[in-house]
Parts: structure tokens; sequence; C-alpha cells
């Protein structure tokens, strides 16, 4: 059982990415579910047009009579397995979230990969699930971060939760999210990342208004338009980690992937 988990502040794309890596596993023929921890604001649900679940994460939660696999749903398409929230007001303000360990720990064995959207900053709510899962993805979102400030955004948001990721003895990497920058900006932020904080970069997401419409239509985007850009990309990202995951390597193979990439789609535009 391998577990991931993903956070990074609000906005960033954690919901986004863990829908789109969940359908990038289920499509190399990994048993892999999707796992909503953001226990007060769950939305992964409506990625796969899960709006109303009648079973959720919740239920199992505040029913300790409940078969928690009955709360576990199959997006056909791909093969993803999901564990949604409610979206119901009072099932939020009701939660024992002091379950979430061994309740989520037993859906979590049964799958050979457990990808946990956590909640926004310091994900308090899914803390217990930190100490069932070796892996944790730090994702930045580019589009609101000026690179003037950029070092200043790593240590008021990467650092922090980097620092969570290490008490529990998990392996951090990083996603950059919503990218518009050149490739010269780009350079400079994989060389700080890798050089000076010393946290495998596993991936550049390219800002793409494709996405929000395959929100709106309750796919992922890797499901949605798969030549899209961001599409590739979280493509892309699947590959990286599962290379990570086996234990190599994968810096600095990153950054001179990501410049060139970045570089070609320069020239296209001039």
């Amino acid at each position: 059982m391998v577990g991931v988990v993903i956070t990074g502040r609000g906005g960033a794309g954690k919901t986004t990415l863990t829908a789109n890596l969940g359908v990038y596993f289920a499509r190399q023929k990994y048993k892999t579910i999707v796992i909503d921890g953001d226990l007060y604001l769950p939305k992964l649900g409506l990625h796969f047009g899960l709006d109303n679940p009648r079973y959720n994460i919740h239920s199992i939660l505040m029913d300790d009579s409940l078969d928690p696999q009955v709360a576990v749903y199959e997006d056909r398409e791909s093969n993803l397995f999901i564990l949604p929230g409610s979206t119901k007001f009072y099932d939020v303000l009701r939660v024992p979230h002091e379950k979430l360990k061994n309740s989520i720990g037993n859906v979590m064995k049964k799958f050979a990969l457990s990808i946990v959207d956590s909640p926004t900053g310091i994900p308090f709510d899914t803390m217990p699930l930190f100490s069932l899962s070796q892996y944790q993805i730090v994702v930045v979102e580019i589009e609101r971060s000026p690179i003037y400030s950029f070092e200043t955004l790593v240590k008021n948001e990467i650092l922090k939760l980097k620092a969570l990721g290490d008490i529990y003895g998990l392996r951090v990497g990083v996603i950059l999210n919503k990218v518009r920058e050149s490739a010269d900006n780009m350079e400079r932020i994989l060389k700080f990342l890798d050089e000076t904080v010393k946290v495998d970069v596993l991936g550049v997401v390219p800002f793409d208004g494709n996405v929000p419409d395959a929100i709106n239509v309750g796919r992922p985007i890797l499901a949605y338009n798969l030549n899209s850009p961001a599409s590739r990309a979280f493509a892309k990202c699947g590959e990286v980690l599962e290379e990570w995951i086996f234990g190599r390597n994968v810096g600095t193979k990153i950054i001179d992937e990501v410049i060139g990439e970045l570089e070609e789609e320069e020239k296209r535009w001039r």
C-alpha cells in the first residue's frame, strides 16, 4: 500500500492534481483510490460528477456500523476509485475527524495506491493520514506568485509544509501549477528549488483554460481533453511520480526537460 498526500495553499490546484494523478495511475493498471480529505470543504467528488453521493467519507466517519466500501465509487471510464466527501452542511459540522485514521486506513489497505486531497494550508484534517503515507506533494501556484517574491513564497509555504512531511518521515516533492513564466524565469525557480531548498521538483503544469471547462462538466482534464497542455503535463507528472516512488533521482532530469519544453513553446510563438 502506497499513500500520497497532496498539500498546498488555497487555489493552488490540489484537488485538480489529485483527480488527474488518480486517472493517470488507474490507467496504468494500478488499483488506485483518491480520497477527499478536506472534511470541511470537500469538492473532489465534483471532479467526477459526484455532486451529492448517498454515502461518503462523512457517512463512514459518523456511522461505525457502515461498511466503508459503500462510500467508494468507481469511475468506469478510467477504473479509478473515489471516496468523496459530503456536500451537506450539517454533515460537515458534525464530522468526527478523530476517527479518520482507523476508518480510512482500512479503505487504503485495499488499494495499491491512495492519493489524499488535503485542505488548505497546514492540513490538520488529514494529518492522521500522514502516518499511513510515504509521500507528500506540495502544489505551488505560480500564477499568483511574482518571480521577485518567489523565495519569500518558498519560506512561507513550501518549507512549512515540507517540515510537516519531514516530521512524519515522508519523501516530499513539489509540483508547480498554473505556470505562465518564461523559460528563463522557470530555470531560476527550478534551480532554486533543486539546489537551495533541496526538494524534488516532480513537474510543471502550465496555465490552461481548458481545466475549468473540464471541472464544470465533472471530468478531470486528463479524461476530458487528452491533448490539452495541462493534460499532457499531468500525464508527465504521473510518469515522474512513478519513477520517484521507486526511488530514482529525478530532480535534474525534470529541470532539463521542462526548460527544453518551455524554450520550444517560446520559439513557436515568435
